[in-house]
């Protein structure tokens, strides 16, 4: 760990205060669904984009450094809507028992590792949804702080549901893990609403509820109802107090409803969406966060023994579900946006979410990309700062190599990374810093 330190803080640093840099490339995709601009460029002053569109349109200052990338496509940084950031992925052996086994702290170490991976992928923003001792929260602020490079965050702190339920840590003997209100179980509207103030008060941008049973728990099944209407609309009522979104981790049908009608921000899953469902939640803007990165991991996993039992059953039967669920919510347009609930799959594997939701979900590899940059940024509440490529936005800029429009998985490989007018990577070389000031939001 020493070694790794000392090399990082060696390596290439971060640009001087507001030199002026041009991005060149064959072509950039800004975000908004607009076609590709060829022959582009993108100037960053410090860590603001100052414009952004054809070579020749583009007045470019004198002075200003070229960074040429040739035949590449940029874009916005990506944008992740669903991850735990500081979790370990179903692939490590060791994540059943990390709640019972770690050290205080450890997952947040973890999640340095992890917040660079996801860097390296392209996605300077991410949303996490659910971390044990505010671990994500730490890291964050580690983050903002320039202490380690990853993206930034907005963090839920701990998720919660009722007893028994997908957010409580079932399976383990009577006494183990009982959790309450501060740490994941709250019944009852008073319960809820104390909840919510208490993950606020401790830091959380966003709000994470369980509204149905889940994958991955032991005991319930995967579409059972958990919170009532009346138990959600509380959690909505005051976290809207708080100036807060809530998301909901739904699979169930039923549960799906009723989170809607009770005004959460976004659906998370949303494995047995029906067109009533779809219907529901376009009228009202509410978000899908499909997580196909997740159904596939948990599929491939039950199918090779790694999950068993329940969990197995409920893995291959959310997976295929899944891919209904997301071109159901196509063809009721569903505002969509991007999340793989990393931390369940493999971190910094961010980008195979493109590759699912057009494989998948039937999406061409432009409605994929927006799912994953302006719409992302719109649920996030950060779509005045991030999220596209224009005058005024900070500087997050990856590029992939060729044309992504004609090779959605070339979205999985970036070339370039740039966060804030900080470049982390170029040509397949990261290119981290340590200076204070390069990481704040």
């Amino acid at each position: 760990m020493r070694h790794l330190i000392a090399a990082l803080a060696l390596v290439a640093a971060s640009l001087p205060a507001q030199e002026t840099v041009v991005l060149r490339a064959a072509r950039l995709i800004d975000g908004t669904g607009a076609p590709a601009v060829s022959d582009a460029v993108v100037v960053v002053a410090g860590d603001r984009i100052v414009a952004a569109g054809k070579a020749g349109a583009i007045a470019i200052p004198a002075g200003a450094r070229t960074i040429d990338l040739g035949d590449a496509t940029l874009l916005p940084g990506f944008i992740d809507a669903h991850t735990h950031i500081i979790g370990r992925p179903l692939s490590d052996p060791r994540s059943d028992l990390a709640a019972v086994k770690d050290y205080p702290g450890y997952a947040a170490i973890v999640g340095v590792a992890n917040a660079r991976k996801t860097l390296m992928a392209g996605f300077t923003s991410i949303r996490v949804l659910g971390s044990p001792d505010f671990d994500d929260m730490a890291l964050r602020a580690a983050i903002d702080a320039g202490t380690v490079p990853g993206p930034r965050i907005e963090a839920a702190g701990h998720s919660f549901g009722i007893t028994g339920g997908h957010c409580d840590e079932n399976g383990y003997k009577p006494g183990m893990m009982d959790a309450d209100y501060r740490t994941g179980v709250a019944d009852g509207v008073d319960e809820v609403r104390k909840a919510v103030r208490y993950q606020v008060k401790y830091g959380a941008d966003v709000i994470k509820i369980c509204a149905t049973g889940g994958v991955l728990s032991e005991g319930d099944a995967v579409g059972a109802t958990q919170y009532t209407l009346e138990e959600m609309k509380a959690v909505v009522d005051e976290a809207r107090k708080l100036d807060r979104k809530v998301a909901a981790h739904a699979h169930g049908t039923e549960g799906i409803k009723l989170a809607v009608q009770a005004g959460v921000a976004s659906i998370e899953h949303g494995s047995f969406l029906d067109e009533e469902g779809a219907k529901m939640m376009a009228q009202r803007g509410t978000y899908l966060v499909p997580t196909l990165s997740a159904g596939e991991f948990t599929e491939n996993a039950a199918k090779s023994g790694r999950l068993t039992g329940l969990r197995a059953q409920k893995a291959l039967a959310a997976a295929a579900a899944m891919r209904n669920a997301i071109r159901v919510a196509m063809k009721n347009n569903v505002p969509i946006a991007l999340g793989t609930d990393a931390g369940v799959g493999d971190h910094g594997a961010n980008g195979h979410e493109f590759t699912l939701m057009v494989n998948w979900g039937g999406m061409t590899p432009m409605q994929a990309i927006v799912a994953g940059t302006s719409s992302a940024a719109k649920l996030l509440g950060w779509d005045t700062r991030v999220g596209t490529v224009a005058a005024g936005k900070l500087a997050d800029v990856v590029a992939v190599p060729g044309n992504p429009l004609s090779d959605v998985t070339l979205l999985e490989k970036p070339s370039f990374v740039m966060k804030n007018g900080v470049v982390y990577k170029q040509r397949g070389a990261e290119a981290l810093t340590s200076a204070s000031t390069s990481n704040a939001p």
